[in-house]
């Protein structure tokens, strides 16, 4: 137990290191899943190559766009280039461009994790890329009759995939050509594994270089980002809690949880109506906005309608 404070301390601050992490293993484990439940090579002459790109470049886009929609800095980037205040306080374009470039790339390589680990996973199993590429090997790789047409000699090779579609004649073939073609794919995903460390790495070596915090100081403000996000998430929380609070107590006359509740407020079908149907966010002023309906309801009416007095036992009131 005594090593328990120890490794909190040690991980602490390393939350986006071990977030890529789990990123990379649960893509690995989707990776294996999605191959046994669902691939199966066509084996047919124009529909490999398509059918292998597809499975092997689709999944890692779609990972990629969800990499972006899930950062938070993806959102607070595109909010803040579209605010008209961001030109008033930023008046350093330089400056301003340099920022934005930073950020970008900082969340473009946390989206990068998911895709390439797909990429490189995908590439060292080298199913996709055989049946991919299985109709593009040479056909010196097995011995072709002199009457059989280039389109056969293509029929021919793009069955290596499906061992059960392979004459027997060329069982010795195709275990070469899907040897080599096992070669081809492993040599590509381990190059592209090696490419994505050394260029992770040199990236962090540059921005430490050129950056004009200390690593002490770097550490700090890291720590305090991160503490100043999570106090602001809790007063958030908290904030919006009890200023909805105001409009449902204006609207029913009482909130969920209050005691000795004395009287009860009857909403009119009007009001009812005002506070029904599709919300969209107002903007009531240059500085403001009413969040939903029943915001722009307590805003602007007045609540000095019907009241109903409650005369509950305490009995009952234990009940309900």
């Amino acid at each position: 137990m005594a090593l328990f404070p120890k490794w909190l301390a040690f991980l602490k601050g390393k939350e986006v290191v071990l977030a890529n992490a789990v990123i990379a293993i649960l893509t690995i484990g989707g990776q294996q899943l999605f191959s046994f439940f669902t691939f199966s090579c066509p084996c047919h002459v124009g529909q490999n190559l398509i059918y292998g790109l597809a499975f092997l470049g689709v999944p890692a886009l779609i990972l990629l766009v969800v990499g972006y929609a899930l950062n938070n800095q993806t959102w607070r980037l595109v909010t803040g280039k579209s605010s008209s205040l961001q030109e008033e306080t930023t008046p350093n374009r330089l400056l301003q461009c340099k920022l934005t470039c930073f950020v970008l790339c900082s969340i473009t390589g946390r989206a990068l994790v998911a895709p390439v680990t797909w990429l490189a996973v995908t590439l060292i199993n080298g199913s996709y890329y055989v049946c991919a590429m299985s109709e593009y090997v040479s056909v010196n790789y097995y011995k072709p009759n002199p009457n059989v047409t280039a389109s056969e000699h293509g029929r021919i090779l793009a069955a290596f995939p499906c061992s059960q579609l392979v004459p027997s004649e060329l069982t010795r073939a195709r275990d070469e050509v899907i040897l080599l073609l096992r070669y081809q794919s492993q040599v590509a995903g381990w190059f592209l594994i090696a490419i994505v460390v050394i260029t992770v790495f040199l990236s962090y070596c540059l921005a430490s270089c050129f950056s004009p915090l200390s690593f002490l100081h770097f550490r700090y403000w890291n720590s305090y980002v991160n503490n100043e996000q999570e106090l602001f998430d809790e007063a958030t929380e908290q904030h919006s809690r009890l200023y909805a609070v105001q409009h449902v107590r204006k609207f029913f006359g009482f909130v969920p949880g209050s005691e000795n509740v004395k009287e009860i407020r009857i909403p009119s079908l009007r009001e009812w109506q005002a506070i029904s149907g599709l919300a969209f966010l107002k903007r009531v002023d240059e500085e403001h906005y009413d969040y939903s309906l029943l915001h722009d309801w307590a805003l602007k009416e007045s609540a000095d309608e019907k009241y109903l007095k409650i005369d509950v036992n305490p009995v009952m009131r234990t009940q309900l």
